[in-house]
């Protein structure tokens, strides 16, 4: 009699094996889940044209998969509203890609929860970002929820195995970079700026979709801690905040960019990045937040307003002219150099042409002069009155510049020998000064980086 109990209780072990096993198969990612997020928009009336448009754009077996997805989902009067304002006649008029792209727009990784929303930057799986990069979405949870200040969650947080769907109230469309600054309450000042008297000028450059940008947007608290000293154009200075090219933050690195600001003659003003520790501008700006991104372009938002740089500016902020600062400070106490050399718009000898030694080339000197003789020395490295460009100079030839501050003048010879772009005969008679970099442009002179000293005629 006892045999014939043993096989129901192999075969109950044997069911509770299976049991396990397909547990664990749920868990591991192999299976589809039982009630996936698109499960829970063909269960929903309201939703069946964002059904109809997951499955025209091939995308229903992408959000059967394990996810998790956080999915915000558009009633059918939102796609109705989209399809009008688009001046498409139905669905099946929206061309296949950017169809992929709105609907990937809608989609976040991972099971967000309302609750676990916060006010910031998440990105899309939509990869219609400049360079195919994933677009970022501005989620504002002070009242509900709010994506990119066009859609509100009107029902939150329908749960399914591998995710959650959110309904709204709006198609979430591809934003420019104008549509992120106006959907982030954090840079309303900068949308008032940019928009006061009626401007739309940058409106309208900052929108072109053939066009890309890197923007380094301001926050309200930069703007209300900037007093604009020196009473500079601010839509000058705005442009001064935009540079050609979209550049995420990992693309960026110590260097020198050319933006859209100009100085006086119409010369692209240079800015200033050092990504030594996070990403600063000019010395003066740190970006907050960074990688928004836009299908033109990527916004880094900043701390403080950039105002338009001096010779000055870029000496203090490049690391490199370190020795140059403490020259022209420190060691040289009876001549206030930096007062001297940020003059603008003709409130002194400005503009300036000034010829910047390295680090190294200090390094180079035996020693650094006392005062009585650095003070000539530093005067000879800068030309006062004039902003003379690399191709202001002879190419090739031979150019003798006007007097320095010191009083003598020196030759530069283009191009230059070995890796120099120029080589230099200094006041002195000095050979083998080579240029190494060239037209770092400031709003009151530009700056050429010199590889050695140079040295003035001590005999005149």
């Amino acid at each position: 009699m006892k045999k014939t109990f043993i096989y129901p209780k192999l075969i109950l072990i044997f069911l509770l094996a299976m049991m396990v096993s397909c547990s664990d198969d749920d868990n591991g990612g192999e299976m589809i889940p039982d009630t996936t997020v698109v499960d829970l928009a063909v269960a929903n009336g309201d939703l069946t044209t964002l059904v109809a448009a997951l499955t025209r754009a091939n995308l229903v077996t992408t959000l059967q998969g394990d996810g998790p997805f956080t999915v915000f989902a558009p009633t059918n009067a939102a796609f109705n509203a989209f399809l009008q304002a688009n001046n498409f006649a139905s669905l099946d008029d929206v061309p296949d890609e950017l169809l992929t792209a709105v609907l990937l727009n809608h989609v976040v990784s991972g099971n967000n929860l309302s609750t676990s929303l916060n006010t910031g930057y998440v990105s899309s799986l939509s990869t219609a970002g400049i360079n195919d990069n994933n677009l970022s979405h501005y989620i504002d949870t002070s009242s509900g929820v709010s994506i990119n200040g066009v859609a509100d969650v009107t029902t939150a947080d329908v749960t399914a195995d591998n995710g959650v769907v959110h309904i709204i109230d709006a198609v979430i469309g591809l934003p420019t970079i104008v549509d992120h600054a106006v959907a982030n309450t954090n840079l309303s000042d900068l949308v008032g700026a940019l928009t006061a008297n009626g401007n739309t000028t940058f409106t309208d450059l900052l929108s072109l979709p053939t066009v890309n940008f890197t923007v380094f947007a301001p926050t309200n608290d930069g703007f209300a801690s900037f007093t604009n000293p020196n009473d500079n154009d601010i839509d000058n200075i705005l442009g001064y905040h935009v540079v050609a090219g979209a550049r995420l933050s990992s693309e960026l690195s110590n260097e020198y960019v050319t933006t859209t600001g100009v100085n006086d003659a119409s010369n692209a003003l240079s800015m200033y990045i050092n990504t030594d520790n996070g990403v600063s501008i000019n010395g003066t700006s740190t970006v907050v937040a960074a990688d928004i991104v836009a299908t033109n372009g990527i916004i880094h938002a900043v701390d403080a307003v950039i105002d338009l740089p001096t010779v000055v500016t870029f000496a203090t902020a490049d690391s490199n002219f370190s020795t140059l600062v403490d020259a022209l400070t420190t060691l040289t106490p009876s001549v206030d150099f930096p007062s001297v050399l940020s003059a603008q718009d003709g409130n002194g000898n400005d503009p300036f042409t000034v010829f910047a030694p390295t680090n190294d080339a200090f390094a180079a000197l035996s020693a650094i002069p006392a005062e009585d003789d650095l003070i000539p020395i530093l005067q000879h490295h800068v030309i006062a009155g004039a902003n003379i460009r690399s191709g202001d100079l002879n190419n090739p030839g031979e150019t003798t510049t006007p007097a320095t501050l010191e009083g003598d003048t020196f030759t530069i010879t283009l191009p230059g020998t070995g890796d120099n772009i120029g080589d230099i005969t200094d006041g002195a008679g000095n050979t083998g000064i080579g240029i190494i970099a060239v037209d770092v442009q400031a709003y009151n002179g530009v700056i050429h980086v010199v590889n050695q000293v140079l040295l003035p005629d001590t005999g005149n």
